[in-house]
């Protein structure tokens, strides 16, 4: 309950939320419902993180839960040109993550950083000619915002 009311309280500050982004996406995984739901309105209505929290934001591409992933590769999207360390990271999320929502939500990312993202685009080509129609176009679009082509 602690942390449910807590999450329901981080949602009702919309970008203010932000110091609490690693929590929050944490919170997106929890096995609690509310705590799970409550989470990701608040990430929804938060923005970008602080740059300061991407090493922990790459950290949760691997070995969590779909959503924790999910919710860490829309966060270093947000960061946009800022996120360009975690390109390396995102790329391999594309190309091996177990969650196809973290592989989609990671190409996506890579688009969103742009230009600086240049060294995933074999793994977005990869992507792109793959059998998910979503993950495709997802990863084909990042190719355009990547290449200006």
């Amino acid at each position: 309950d602690t942390r449910a009311q807590a999450a329901e309280q981080l949602a009702q500050l919309g970008s203010e939320a932000r110091p609490a982004a690693i929590a929050l996406v944490l919170g997106s995984g929890d096995e609690a419902e509310e705590v799970r739901q409550w989470s990701t309105a608040a990430l929804e209505e938060m923005g970008p993180p602080d740059v300061a929290d991407m090493a922990s934001l790459v950290s949760f591409l691997e070995g969590r839960s779909a959503d924790v992933g999910y919710w860490a590769a829309t966060l270093l999207g947000r960061l946009k040109s800022e996120a360009a360390p975690s390109v390396d990271a995102l790329a391999h999320a594309v190309a091996g993550s177990p969650h196809l929502s973290v592989r989609q939500r990671a190409a996506w990312a890579l688009g969103e950083i742009g230009p600086s993202a240049a060294a995933a685009v074999p793994a977005l080509q990869k992507a792109a000619a793959g059998a998910d129609p979503r993950l495709s176009r997802l990863a084909q679009a990042a190719i355009e915002q990547i290449t200006g082509q």
